[in-house]
């Protein structure tokens, strides 16, 4: 038995010193089990992350000195549902990923319940204060407007629960003084939001209990197979290999998740680096661009669209495209000259 065994080993050997020498392959070393995650992960990331996209619009529009009471809010909770039915609709060969689910479920009704509550007074009490004051903006809509933006900067990094409404809303009232012209419609607009931080910092605090409860801290980075190793850049200095390939042989590292996955997927694409793996899985990746309303997408599989409903002749294009023509997609957008903006690759 024993010199069965090593003739075996013997002759494997052989096969294999036979089949390197022809000049084939080495095999591509294989995705740790704990940077594995499901396929159908790329698809429910979408409506998680349009609760990203929905504020960094609405943040936008503030920016731009819009109207609260005229932000289509009732529109983009129809968005919300429409996504997450559309991509429910793509994941039905996958087993029932029920977590996910939940997650996605609960943050859609409370948005829902915020947004309608919202939409409801700024359209109502919001737009009567706001006929009252004269042109200019008043300090707390100014305010408004930071805020909106620094919950979009930090959540496209963070869960939303860990954002310090607290700490705004001690800003709104240190930052300007109480008096001076306009006085209702800056009233109204402190009721307004003090109303919004409480609430949020209150329902946060819950939240954070519940997830801390049931899921455990997700990892912060995303494993890829490559076709290459990128040349080294100080500007991205999170890329990290986890073995070392012989050349010409496919590569096996780690890049930052959530948001900076997108910027990482692009530097690697600009390089002519193919992936051919993304968190273990090798079929189709989601990835949303904005894009004129005119525009089509003749390579890829489309899932739906949203027009950008605060910029007129724009649109949103979520679409799935195989891993391995991933960064061709990206190069594509990239050479557009700007009529493709590559808004987010969900990275399972």
């Amino acid at each position: 038995m024993r010199r069965r065994f090593a003739a075996a080993v013997a002759a494997a050997g052989l096969l294999c010193a036979a089949a390197l020498a022809q000049g084939e392959a080495a095999p591509a070393p294989a995705t740790p089990p704990e940077h594995v995650r499901t396929p159908d992960q790329t698809f429910l990331t979408f409506p998680e992350w349009y609760l990203v996209h929905s504020p960094a619009e609405y943040a936008a529009y503030l920016s731009r000195s819009g109207h609260p009471s005229s932000f289509p809010l009732f529109s983009h909770i129809g968005q919300f549902w429409q996504s997450y039915a559309g991509v429910s609709r793509e994941i039905e060969k996958y087993p029932f990923n029920g977590g996910y689910h939940l997650m996605v479920m609960v943050i859609g009704v409370s948005t829902t319940v915020e947004y309608g509550l919202k939409g409801l007074y700024e359209r109502t009490i919001g737009r009567l204060a706001e006929a009252l004051r004269s042109d200019e903006s008043v300090p707390e809509e100014q305010f408004a407007a930071r805020y909106a933006q620094a919950y979009v900067d930090f959540i496209r990094v963070e869960p939303w629960y860990q954002f310090d409404f607290w700490q705004q809303l001690r800003a709104l009232w240190s930052a300007a003084p109480t008096g001076g012209p306009n006085l209702v419609r800056r009233w109204e607009r402190r009721f307004a939001l003090t109303s919004e931080l409480l609430v949020k910092e209150g329902y946060a605090r819950l939240i954070k209990l519940g997830t801390q409860s049931l899921y455990d801290a997700p990892k912060p980075v995303t494993a890829v197979l490559l076709s290459a190793a990128p040349q080294a850049d100080p500007q991205h200095p999170d890329y990290q290999p986890l073995a070392v390939a012989e050349a010409g042989a496919p590569v096996l590292a780690t890049v930052p998740r959530y948001e900076a996955f997108t910027a990482y997927s692009t530097w690697l694409a600009d390089q002519g680096i193919d992936f051919r793996q993304i968190a273990g899985n090798d079929g189709e990746v989601v990835v949303s661009v904005l894009v004129p309303a005119s525009w089509s997408a003749a390579s890829v599989r489309t899932l739906f669209e949203q027009p950008v409903l605060t910029q007129p002749g724009r649109k949103r294009v979520v679409f799935a495209v195989p891993v391995a023509r991933l960064a061709a997609e990206l190069r594509r957008a990239q050479a557009s000259a700007g009529q493709v903006v590559v808004e987010h690759v969900y990275d399972f």
